[in-house]
């Protein structure tokens, strides 16, 4: 991949931007301007600088499904250990791991939705059609 301009279509480029970028800095797949989220968690309807259209994108409860699995395995892994080595009151549990694990699910979404965005544009993702013979 040598290609250094955005293909209109989707499929990004090798050179702008990695899909990193639009989870952590809400940048256009397409273009790389800082575009994508038009508040913390809600997408823009378009990119004001190129018109990529983020409305076609569907990136539905993938990012919160995975998210809430791996913090809810690592919080898990944590409150046993805090558990087996300081046996702490229950009430302890009760107050720290559910701020926590909301903290850790809402501060993460963002980063998640946005690059799966990105992978679905870069990728050329799209739905799956049963192809008629």
């Amino acid at each position: 991949m040598t290609e250094t301009t955005p293909d209109p279509k989707g499929g990004g480029s090798a050179a702008l931007p990695p899909p990193i970028a639009s989870g952590l800095y809400g940048c256009c797949p397409r273009c790389g301007a800082k575009t994508l989220f038009r508040s913390f968690l809600a997408f823009a309807e378009r990119c004001s600088a190129c018109g990529l259209d983020f409305s076609r994108f569907n990136v539905g409860d993938g990012p919160v499904v995975f998210l809430t699995l791996g913090i809810g395995t690592l919080v898990t892994i944590l409150a046993l250990w805090l558990e087996f080595s300081v046996s702490p009151p229950a009430w302890v549990h009760l107050l720290l791991w559910p701020p926590v694990t909301l903290a850790m699910v809402v501060g993460s979404l963002r980063v998640a939705k946005g690059l799966l965005l990105a992978l679905e544009y870069r990728n050329r993702a799209h739905e799956g059609r049963i192809a008629e013979d």
